[in-house]
């Protein structure tokens, strides 16, 4: 990502792509006072769209947890679910007020919207100053969404770890969305939150410069083990198979390598023996490298602060484990490459991931019995000391912890990204646009939130070398 405008006049920083966001005549995007005038205005401050869905009904679960208590400007917190069955959606607010013990959840406001039809859409975004988007996989139906949220003025977030919808979405409205003082934040669920926040807390726990992190991915589960609904599975399905439009839009892109600060970061083989974490690991399949990627060419391009290179893996444990997980990704990789082969893994998800994926996802005790943990080695240099000459003589590690990833710390990392942008507007970035998580609250306080709300930053250790 190239930098942005602070405002739209000289001499900022041109847009991302290519040319200037800036006008002519010059036209000033919208103020963080505006900004907030316009939140409270409006008649629901947060709205769930597809608060129906697997993964939106715990959204919505989450969204009253986090509303009890919270206030905007001195007013309740007002928010509303939105779906295409107006029963769906009544079944969701009563489970959720039995579940929470808070029969009043039962009348929140329904508001009736499809993804098929733009009017609803846009009638949906005229509402809210935040909309939750739990709609996916998002590379079929995030767009739409996308859309009617930047044309009408809603900020917009979602838990999407598809790259090439996030990064389609930032090439395609990016400059829209700034000219409209319109925050589109996507990846702000487990993908890839932990990870993109995990380096800016690691970097603003030494006392120096931060110059590379690698981090390990670990889960725990209880006996009954873990399980993810398919959604999931179907979006990791058509994104291996649509690599190469991948490659081309980033073609498209044309962004310029950021300068490698310190000592280069190897690359880790295919499988390896990690002497940090005592067992193997394999490279992270999912968004987060790429989503700390651009967060970091943003804070360079944009802040001038020195970009952190990253590596990510996933624990996977002993030689048994190595064995099944090569076994599982040879027919996966396999599969995607063929229509028919394709339709197989949608059909029959749980059989081809050895029962990691099923239609009818998690059992609740399942969920009550898993972790997540990302343990982030970092390396840098002291203050004072030149992170362009000699070796790195500072190491640092952290952690970010929680419960469940895809139900539990899923739905509390996106409820507090929409908070944030309700309630932090001064501390965003100046303009609107599309935004990585880290890029959009590097300045804000959604670590301490999160610390709050379950998913925990902590320092394990420092050593100066």
């Amino acid at each position: 990502m190239k930098s942005r405008p602070a405002v739209c006049c000289p001499p900022a920083p041109c847009s991302l792509l290519s040319q200037c966001r800036c006008p002519s005549p010059v036209v000033h995007s919208p103020s963080a006072v505006t900004m907030a005038t316009r939140a409270s205005n409006r008649p629901y401050h947060i709205v769930v769209f597809g608060a129906s869905g697997f993964t939106g009904q715990f959204v919505v679960e989450e969204v009253a947890r986090a509303a009890d208590g919270e206030d905007y400007r001195g007013q309740e917190l007002r928010w509303a679910v939105a779906g295409r069955s107006k029963k769906k959606l009544e079944e969701v607010l009563s489970w959720a007020a039995e579940r929470l013990g808070k029969p009043q959840l039962k009348s929140i406001d329904i508001i009736i919207s499809d993804i098929s039809d733009a009017p609803s859409l846009d009638a949906m975004c005229k509402k809210a100053s935040v909309v939750l988007d739990c709609v996916g996989p998002y590379r079929f139906y995030g767009e739409p969404v996308v859309k009617a949220c930047v044309e009408n003025g809603a900020h917009f977030v979602d838990i999407s770890g598809e790259p090439q919808f996030l990064e389609s979405m930032y090439m395609k409205y990016d400059r829209q969305a700034a000219d409209n003082g319109v925050y589109v934040v996507g990846s702000s669920g487990f993908d890839s939150i932990p990870a993109d926040l995990g380096v800016l807390f690691t970097r603003n726990s030494i006392q120096g410069t931060l110059t590379a992190v690698e981090s390990f991915l670990s889960f725990k589960s209880g006996p009954e083990g873990t399980c993810i609904h398919d959604g999931t599975w179907q979006s990791a399905i058509h994104g291996v198979a649509d690599q190469g439009n991948l490659k081309n839009l980033r073609k498209k892109l044309a962004l310029k390598p950021l300068p490698v600060i310190g000592k280069k970061l190897k690359r880790r083989g295919a499988v390896f023996y990690s002497n940090e974490i005592q067992q193997y690991a394999v490279p992270f399949p999912g968004s987060d490298p790429s989503v700390v990627k651009r967060t970091q060419r943003y804070l360079h391009e944009n802040l001038q602060e020195t970009p952190v290179q990253y590596g990510a893996y996933v624990a996977v444990g002993g030689i048994a484990s190595v064995i099944r997980l090569m076994f599982a990704g040879f027919f996966f990789l396999l599969f995607t490459k063929f229509s028919f082969g394709r339709k197989l893994l949608i059909k029959f998800p749980k059989f081809f991931s050895f029962g990691y994926f099923s239609k009818e996802g998690p059992t609740q005790k399942q969920m009550d019995e898993s972790s997540f943990s990302i343990t982030f080695f970092g390396e840098g240099y002291s203050q004072g000391q030149d992170p362009q000459q000699g070796k790195p003589n500072v190491k640092i590690c952290t952690q970010v912890s929680g419960p469940e990833v895809a139900y539990v710390a899923t739905p509390i990392a996106m409820v507090q990204a929409g908070l944030t942008l309700l309630k932090e507007p001064e501390s965003l970035p100046k303009s609107g646009g599309v935004y990585t998580p880290g890029a959009a609250f590097s300045k804000t306080k959604l670590i301490d939130r999160l610390n709050k709300a379950g998913v925990r930053f902590t320092v394990l250790s420092k050593i100066d070398t």
